[in-house]
């Protein structure tokens, strides 16, 4: 069973391997995001044959979606030669709930000066397997393999997969399936018990330096409350391979 069934070109059903951390009657948004990243990839291979590679990703969480069907719209906000932004969304009945926003780029050869600034993270097989649903509820986070070295409140270091397909019967790419699994940071790294404080982001921004390969994404991530009622949730997200970028989400606090 898929996270998601095709129903029309862009109509979609979400499986129980979809509900939500903290309400299991409404979607965890980790799917969607991944799925409305494969609608971007596969509106772009309609329009041009040329090479667009993904450098941001930037999701509005407009509010809650049920565990029912969504639809996906695409749009090119700014088209250009070597440049584009590309919006996204995905709603249910009359309502938007989710914004994406992807800017896109032509790739061009920087292996000579390619480096990275972020420190690296021990491999899978050198961290303890971590159940989540010790902690969460919901499918979504019951469908995810998990390695985890815990750090204190608000700090971890792990590695994510699953076994579960974004959509029944169809081949997505890396980065759609991976996208399905950024929301994940903000359950893996906690600072205060979820059955005291609530924390659900409103947005996740991913910046990325090149696209995923592989089953594993790794994060180091460390959550932060203000003393107002803000929160973040920041990560430097991994393959095998090495760093390939960052996730930051924006937190609502509430005791």
């Amino acid at each position: 069973m898929a996270y998601f069934d095709r129903l029309g070109p862009d109509r979609f059903r979400p499986t129980e391997h979809v509900s939500g951390a903290w309400d299991e009657s409404t979607q965890h948004i980790g799917p969607a995001l991944g799925l409305l990243v494969r609608s971007v990839e596969f509106d772009l291979a309609a329009r041009r044959d040329d090479p667009m590679v993904v450098s941001r990703l930037s999701y509005e969480l407009l509010g809650v979606v049920p565990m029912d069907i969504v639809d996906i719209r695409v749009e090119v906000v700014r088209p250009g030669r070597t440049i584009e932004l590309v919006e996204a969304t995905c709603g249910h009945g009359e309502r938007t709930g989710i914004r994406l926003r992807a800017w896109l780029q032509q790739p061009r050869d920087t292996e000579a000066i390619a480096g990275a600034g972020f420190d690296p993270i021990p491999p899978p097989e050198r961290m303890e397997p971590w159940d989540p649903t010790t902690i969460w509820r919901g499918g979504y986070l019951a469908s995810v393999e998990v390695r985890r070295i815990s750090d204190g409140p608000g700090r971890s270091r792990y590695w994510v997969r699953t076994g579960v397909p974004l959509l029944t019967g169809e081949d997505v790419s890396a980065l759609a399936r991976m996208a399905a699994l950024f929301d994940i940071a903000n359950g893996m790294a906690v600072r205060a018990d979820p059955t005291s404080v609530h924390y659900p982001n409103i947005d996740l921004t991913a910046h990325l330096t090149r696209p995923p390969a592989g089953e594993w994404l790794g994060f180091d991530t460390r959550v932060t409350f203000g003393p107002g009622g803000l929160g973040l949730t920041s990560s430097v997200i991994h393959d095998e391979a090495g760093p390939l970028g960052t996730v930051a989400q924006s937190l609502t606090v509430r005791p």
